[in-house]
């Protein structure tokens, strides 16, 4: 077997990519539930990606931090395959976090995806060394597989648990660490042996090019992790910052529209609701207190709200008649306007809509 060292600077710098990369990646999640379903799938695979990358990052940063006896190098098609894999695994971890239900096994089943992305892309991206051949050991398999999964459980319940600032940067020492330590358990039941020299299987990277390469991806994980941090600070409230102002009580009867921010769910009457707009599965309503995203669908929305005031003047659209400032009727169809919203000041009507609202309009 070869006997190889390590340049413990670069391992160093190999965890603090793992953490910003975490941080970065936890940090885009959090508020999703406030936000369309277009933003919340571009902030999903941004997160996946500062996710993936970061563990492949890490990986190969403590791959470079190793000192062989001889030249080493990287076929080119694991070593992009192992990033695909952990990018792949982690943003299949984050959709089955937010779109359904976070019930326990489903935490479960993500924190094990997210872990098993780990693992994967470890085996993967060793499997792409040249000039030396690694030798696995079933203990190896064993113990990365089962901290992999373990940790990657329990950085998803610690995320998801409760979406405050502090499970956000309790999750990333969790799951940044975690990166390096399956790494490290991994590599302690694998040796290395001297390759037969030949010809390589495919195109290869040395560790000069590598270097390249892994310093291009840590530097853009470093810029996200700046702005994520920067974005971060600015949500949390100063030390000298008024406490947030208690939200008023409902009113004892009438119904109320369940709307989502930060992982919890409050109560809206509809009587301050102006407007709702289907907006795939679920809605967003229109207040005083700005846009806020309901689970309801656009149909169980109209089934509830009818008896309130609501009339359905288009396929996406809901409006409360007594929030209607003005009606415009225009050639086939017409327009309802809106005062005091500062997201909305007017919804079509359908063709078919327009003398039914004109009615509950009293025109």
């Amino acid at each position: 077997m070869l006997v190889y060292g390590y340049d413990y600077r670069l391992i160093a710098a190999s965890v603090l990519i793992s953490m910003m990369a975490a941080f970065t990646g936890l940090a885009l999640t959090r508020g999703l539930s406030g936000v369309s379903e277009g933003v919340r799938h571009l902030r999903i695979a941004m997160a996946a990606v500062a996710l993936g990358g970061g563990i492949w990052t890490m990986h190969f940063v403590a791959m470079l931090a190793m000192r062989f006896e001889v030249a080493v190098y990287y076929r080119a098609l694991p070593t992009v395959a192992s990033v695909l894999i952990a990018i792949l695994l982690a943003g299949l971890a984050l959709i089955l976090m937010h779109f359904g239900r976070r019930t326990g096994p489903r935490m479960g089943l993500a924190g094990a995806v997210l872990g098993l992305g780990i693992v994967a892309m470890h085996y993967t991206g060793l499997s792409a060394i040249e000039g030396c051949a690694p030798v696995y050991r079933p203990t190896g398999f064993a113990v990365a597989g089962g901290l992999a999964v373990g940790l990657g459980v329990l950085a998803i319940r610690v995320a998801y648990g409760q979406r405050r600032a502090a499970n956000i940067l309790g999750a990333t020492a969790i799951f940044g660490l975690s990166v390096a330590i399956v790494h490290f358990a991994a590599m302690h039941w694998t040796g290395f042996a001297r390759a037969v020299a030949g010809a390589a299987a495919g195109p290869a990277i040395d560790n000069a090019h590598l270097a390249l390469i892994v310093l291009v991806t840590a530097f853009v994980i470093s810029g996200a992790f700046l702005l994520s941090g920067a974005s971060f600070l600015a949500a949390a409230p100063g030390p000298d910052a008024p406490p947030p102002a208690e939200p008023a009580p409902p009113p004892a009867t009438g119904p109320r529209l369940p709307y989502e921010r930060e992982g919890v769910t409050y109560f809206l009457p509809a009587a301050e609701v102006a407007a709702i707009r289907a907006e795939g599965h679920y809605t967003i309503a229109y207040a005083p207190l700005g846009r806020v995203f309901c689970p309801w669908s656009i149909s169980e929305a109209e089934k509830r709200l009818t008896p309130a005031g609501f009339f359905r003047v288009h396929r996406s659209y809901l409006v409360n008649t007594a929030h209607v400032a003005a009606f415009e009727r225009l050639k086939d169809n017409g327009i309802c306007r809106f005062e005091g919203l500062a997201d909305l000041d007017r919804v079509p009507v359908s063709r078919s809509r327009v003398q039914a609202l004109r009615a509950a309009l009293g025109l």
